[in-house]
Order: structure tokens, then C-alpha cells, then sequence
């Protein structure tokens, strides 16, 4: 029997913090071995293309498992897929501690990918299952806020377990707790709306108040989506943009100890002052988008001017490799994360503002797929490029980092003139 028929309940916020919380323990996870990874590289031994590769392989298993687990969890649904991708991949983050050569790395990335692959798909068909359209931004905005928690307590806390205990495979251990709890916490309040004791019928009106599209329960597969131009850019969306984070979480730490000699000890407060501000900006840049659609700019110029917005942010980091001040350089990566984080939360609504709720799962799918083959290709690239040529190498990438979204916003613009939902 449904509570609190007469008043107004936010249950949903709370199924937002669930998601908040399971994307920072993914992050923390995800972020461990960057962290780590100037000590790991002399103490394992590798080579930056062997470490390109390493990186390499952990995007190639996401991309393909990306695409496979949006249609799983379309199936299954929100509750058991989101189970499934969390139970897998708290597993291969303890294989990490296992490894002991750069191939043994390499395959424990891979497992970890398989498991991680499906987080956002899930999130994203929460937030579709569990908000109107014009809290969409905002809320995705916020739970990706966890990526930014995740990478803000990684440099804080995995080197003082690291240091302290002076062994590098507690940086790997200590969110399995973690990750058991918030499996219980899920179990026990994770239902769709509609469902969930903890909802009164006014939230309920809330939640549904703008789905102007009548959604059935037949399955979407791929073939549904395809022919649609925005399900290429989404794609798109995420080929050009999810690199440059990947970029960040993979090799911000060495591009600082190799530029400006910071180390494990040190590497905390730059990269919490970088990913604080990321996370302030991103949700910002959330909620403009969502104020843009409540000031009557329409979904589709509203969404884009977001998009705009975020890429903006952007540019400056090209001058990064080009400064010798260490704080000149931390500002304007947190200026252009941030920029990403908003990026990230309109393109993960612009999923949703065209494909209905059925398909979200499924269209998430396919754009993390893009972005992660973009994410593998550029992996290979930036450690075949410092291979060969030295720090001097990393403007290239910091280059394309700096102009990748706008030029992502044209061909987004081109694919689909007009954002509407699309009837499947």
C-alpha cells in the first residue's frame, strides 16, 4: 500500500543517493591504478606503452560490455542489472591486488571493465524510471558528482592506506565493504516508482508530469535504435568526449609527477582542488541546462546551449603542457573536468529527451560503447606517444581535450537540427 497519499514525498532523492554512491565506489575503484601508477611503474616495471596498453584492454572490455549490458539491464531491469555490474566488478578490483607483472594488471582491468560496463546504463534508466524530463540534467548532474567524489577521496585516502600500511594492494581493498553494504541498502529500497511503498501518489503525478509519449513494454534492441540519427549522436557525443576524462583519470597523476615531480605523498590536494571545483562546475552546468528548458529557451535549444556551455569550459586546458606554474595547470584542468561533468550530464539527458524510457538502457549502451572504443584508441595513442617522445608528448592530447567538445556540438547539431522524442 502506497504512504503519505495526500502529501508530497521526494523519495526519489533518496534512489539518487544509492546512485551517487555506487558511482563513487566505481570511481575510487576505477581511479586506484591511476593513482598508483607512477610507484607501480617502477615497481612492477612497465613501460608507458605497456601502460597505454594496460588501459587500452580495460576500454576495449567496456566498450564491448558497455553495449551487451544496456540491453541486459533493458531486460532484466534497473534492480538486478545494477546488482550484476557491482557484484562483478568488486570482485576484479581485489584481482588488482593479485597481479603481480603488467599482463596480470592487464587482465584484472579487463574483468574490472566487464563489471563497471554496466553502472551508467543502470543510473541512467533510474533516473528516466525515477524523474521528469526537466529534473533529468540536474539529477543525472548529480549522481555523476559521485565520479567526481570517487576521484576527489582517491588521491586523499588510497595514499595514506598505502603509505601507512606500506603496501600497494590496500589501495585495491578497502571499499569491498563498502560495496556489500550499498548492495543490502539496494535490495531493501530500489523498486520503480509506481512500485515503492515509500512513494505518495503526488510524487508520483511528479515524477510522470512530462512524459508526453505513451511508452509500451515491448523489448528495444539494437536494430530499433540504429536507425534513429540520434542514437549516432549520442554516439558521437561520447567518442569525441569520454576519452578526454579517461585521459584525466589514467594519466593526470603521472603527467603531474612527470612535470612538476608530485608524488603519492603529494598527489592529494591537487587532485581533490581538480576534481571538487569539476564536480561544483559539472553540477552547475546541470542545473543551467534544466533552467534553460524553465526559462522557455525549448527542449532543443536549451539542451544544446548546455552542451555549448560545457565546451567552452573546455578550451583553456590546451595551454596546460605549456605552464610552470603546477596551480596554473591544476585550475585549468578542473575547469575543463568540469566542463566534461556537464557534458556528461546533458548528453546522458539527451539520451532520454529522445529515446523513451524502454530504450534508455539500450541507447546507453551504445553511446558508452563509442565512447569507449574512442577511449581504447586514444589509451594505445597517448602511450605510443610518450613512449617515443617524452613528457613534450602530452600536448597532444591536452590539444584535442581542449577543442574535442565543441567540434563533438557541430556534429551533434548537424545529426539532429531539432531534438524530439522519437516514437519506438
Amino acid at each position: 500500500m502506497r504512504k503519505n497519499q495526500k502529501t508530497q514525498t521526494n523519495f526519489r532523492w533518496v534512489i539518487l543517493s544509492l546512485l551517487f554512491i555506487a558511482t563513487t565506489i566505481l570511481y575510487i575503484d576505477r581511479s586506484a591504478l591511476g593513482i598508483l601508477a607512477p610507484d607501480l611503474q617502477k615497481s612492477i616495471g612497465w613501460s608507458e606503452e605497456q601502460y597505454g596498453i594496460i588501459n587500452s584492454v580495460f576500454m576495449i572490455a567496456y566498450a564491448i560490455c558497455f553495449i551487451l549490458m544496456g540491453r541486459i539491464i533493458d531486460t532484466i531491469g534497473t534492480r538486478k542489472g545494477y546488482l550484476v555490474s557491482i557484484g562483478i566488478w568488486s570482485l576484479a578490483t581485489l584481482g588488482h591486488a593479485l597481479s603481480r607483472s603488467w599482463i596480470g594488471f592487464a587482465v584484472a582491468r579487463f574483468s574490472l571493465a566487464i563489471g563497471q560496463s554496466g553502472n551508467f546504463p543502470s543510473a541512467i534508466k533510474a533516473v528516466a524510471e525515477w524523474f521528469p524530463k526537466k529534473d533529468r540534467a540536474l539529477a543525472v548532474g548529480i549522481f555523476n558528482g559521485g565520479a567526481n567524489m570517487g576521484t576527489i577521496l582517491s588521491p586523499l585516502v588510497i595514499p595514506a592506506l598505502v603509505l601507512g600500511f606500506d603496501n600497494w594492494r590496500v589501495g585495491f581493498l578497502w571499499t569491498f565493504p563498502i560495496s556489500i553494504i550499498w548492495v543490502l541498502l539496494w535490495l531493501k529500497y530500489f523498486r520503480r516508482p509506481e512500485q515503492s511503498p515509500q512513494v505518495s501518489e503526488t510524487e508520483l503525478q511528479y515524477i510522470n508530469s512530462d512524459n508526453d509519449v505513451k511508452e509500451n513494454n515491448e523489448r528495444i534492441g539494437w536494430k530499433d535504435i540504429l536507425p534513429h540519427r540520434g542514437a549516432w549522436a549520442i554516439a558521437i557525443a561520447k567518442f569525441m568526449a569520454d576519452p578526454i576524462w579517461w585521459f584525466y583519470l589514467f594519466w593526470g597523476a603521472k603527467f603531474l609527477n612527470e612535470k612538476f615531480g608530485v608524488n603519492l605523498k603529494d598527489i592529494g590536494l591537487p587532485f581533490f582542488t581538480i576534481y571538487l571545483a569539476s564536480w561544483a562546475i559539472g553540477i552547475f552546468l546541470g542545473w543551467l541546462s534544466s533552467k534553460f528548458l524553465k526559462m522557455g529557451f525549448g527542449l532543443n535549444k536549451g539542451r544544446k546551449l548546455g552542451l555549448l556551455a560545457c565546451g567552452l569550459f573546455a578550451v583553456p586546458v590546451m595551454i596546460v603542457p605549456h605552464t610552470s606554474s603546477l596551480w596554473v595547470a591544476v585550475g585549468l584542468i578542473a575547469l575543463a573536468a568540469g566542463g566534461h561533468c556537464g557534458w556528461s550530464a546533458n548528453v546522458f539527458s539527451l539520451m532520454s529527451d529522445i529515446f523513451p524510457k524502454k530504450a534508455t538502457g539500450t541507447v546507453a549502451g551504445f553511446g558508452g560503447f563509442a565512447g569507449a572504443v574512442g577511449g581504447a584508441i586514444v589509451a594505445f595513442g597517448v602511450g605510443k606517444i610518450l613512449q617515443n617522445v617524452g613528457v613534450d608528448g602530452y600536448a597532444i592530447p591536452f590539444a584535442i581535450a581542449g577543442c574535442g567538445y565543441l567540434i563533438a556540438l557541430l556534429i551533434i547539431h548537424l545529426l539532429v537540427p531539432k531534438i524530439t522524442t522519437v516514437n519506438i
